[in-house]
């Protein structure tokens, strides 16, 4: 993830895009990234999309890592981190006993 993110940075900072990345910014740059992503599957079955335009899902996946990234750098949150402690939080929430081939929320369970 470092790796990455130094690279996203790098290409940031050489076209002097920092000045535009505010986090409410680039919270609407994510939003808008994943909306182009359900954009592809729209009025379209599943297994079409997948199969016709996977280029396109890498494209935009691609491109909401790219400011979950970035907004998380600017922020200073360490997003390994950040996703491991979510996975515990939702292993209490979702315990395997409750949750197993449920799609109910947890506070259905």
């Amino acid at each position: 993830m470092q790796e990455l993110t130094s690279k996203i940075i790098r290409f940031r900072d050489e076209r002097n895009w920092r000045q535009f990345h505010n986090a409410k910014d680039l919270a609407i740059s994510l939003s808008l990234e994943a909306s182009e992503l359900l954009e592809l599957f729209q009025w379209k079955q599943n297994d079409e999309v997948v199969k016709e335009n996977l280029e396109g899902i890498k494209d935009e996946l691609a491109d909401v890592l790219y400011y979950v990234l970035l907004m998380s750098h600017d922020v200073g949150i360490d997003i390994e981190e950040a996703l491991e402690s979510k996975l515990m939080k939702n292993e209490r929430k979702y315990p395997i006993e409750k949750a197993y081939g449920s799609n109910k929320k947890y506070t259905e369970l």
